[in-house]
């Protein structure tokens, strides 16, 4: 059960015609940095520079914080963001972001941010947006005057499966998501670097922690994947960096929540290989900018050098965070 605070923020609908709502989920209980959503970073909490980030996408007309701390409810609050508490038992954020995205039903798009991504260029968000919403209007267009959501053969209601119910038919895009070059070997070795492989309709085909695609030959020749990249630079075209950003069809990321965690998710700790266990599709399209979470020190400190020196295509001015054009 989420509960909403009341707020007079300064993130009003971008446009009233957009059924896009952002969330953003921020535990405090991080792992590798504890109450990282709290870190300041230029004078404010991570968090809040995300907040202030996400509501410049123009075709977003809501961002909402989804936290199980106080502590967060009360920072993203007091900088004018609104912000709901959730409940501390969820298995991953996109269970925290259904649980709030239960209760929006005028939203039929909900964008899934993650709390740490504050270099996340608002275009990027856009963009997968637009991509959504072109898939929508497809599929919209695709049912009109058909036996779409009956099953195979036109069956009726008293046949139907689970996700014909909930209004989605294997084949659909259900997910957009993004996705960055990689560009060193170090990355592509990294197991916190998650890899997404697509295929040429630009749908993800899987993602992992592991070196995926694995170039079996270069390996073999160079004795070792490292040596391969290492004398093989050319390799690195083959990889591509997934990134925290999700666009759902809302219905579909309520059926998400109510899927058990499946083998793979659990394997690689990924909780989108859930969706594709379940015959989502799911669409990765290019990000406009490279982004950098914040797992560890390392990158905190990175994160905080960009942004004291005011790059990154954005600017810093006091409250203000410019968008990126």
């Amino acid at each position: 059960m989420c509960y909403p605070v009341n707020h007079t923020g300064t993130n009003p609908p971008n446009n009233p015609k957009a059924k896009a709502v952002a969330i953003i989920p921020a535990r405090y209980d991080s792992v590798r940095l504890p109450g990282k959503a709290l870190l300041e970073i230029a004078g404010k909490p991570m968090i809040c520079w995300v907040a202030e980030r996400v509501s410049t996408a123009r075709n977003v007309s809501r961002v909402i914080v989804a936290t199980d701390d106080k502590r967060i409810l009360d920072a993203v609050t007091s900088a004018g963001h609104e912000a709901v508490m959730t409940s501390a038992h969820h298995a991953s954020g996109t269970d925290r972001i259904a649980e709030v995205a239960s209760s929006l039903e005028d939203a039929d798009i909900i964008v899934n941010v993650q709390g740490d991504e504050l270099l996340l260029s608002p275009l990027t968000i856009e963009q997968a947006v637009e991509a959504m919403e072109e898939r929508k209007n497809r599929d919209r267009g695709k049912g009109e005057g058909s036996d779409r959501g009956k099953g195979e053969g036109g069956k009726g209601n008293e046949e139907r499966t689970p996700d014909e119910e909930i209004g989605w038919e294997i084949g659909e895009i259900g997910i957009v998501t993004t996705w960055e070059p990689i560009e060193s070997a170090a990355d592509v070795l990294n197991p916190d670097v998650v890899k997404v492989v697509i295929d040429d309709s630009g749908r993800a085909i899987y993602f992992s922690r592991s070196p995926v695609p694995y170039p079996r030959d270069a390996a073999l020749k160079h004795h070792g994947l490292k040596a391969a990249l290492e004398n093989e630079p050319t390799l690195l075209n083959s990889f591509r960096k997934h990134t925290g950003l999700y666009v759902y069809r809302r219905e579909i990321l309520l059926a998400f929540a109510q899927w058990p965690q499946s083998e793979l998710e659990q394997m690689e700790s990924l909780e989108q290989l859930r969706a594709l266990e379940h015959g989502v599709k799911i669409k990765a399209i290019k990000a406009s900018t490279s982004s950098i979470g914040v797992d560890t020190i390392e990158d905190l400190e990175r994160v905080r050098k960009i942004m004291e020196e005011k790059s990154f295509g954005f600017r810093v001015s006091g409250s203000e965070f410019a968008r990126t054009s």
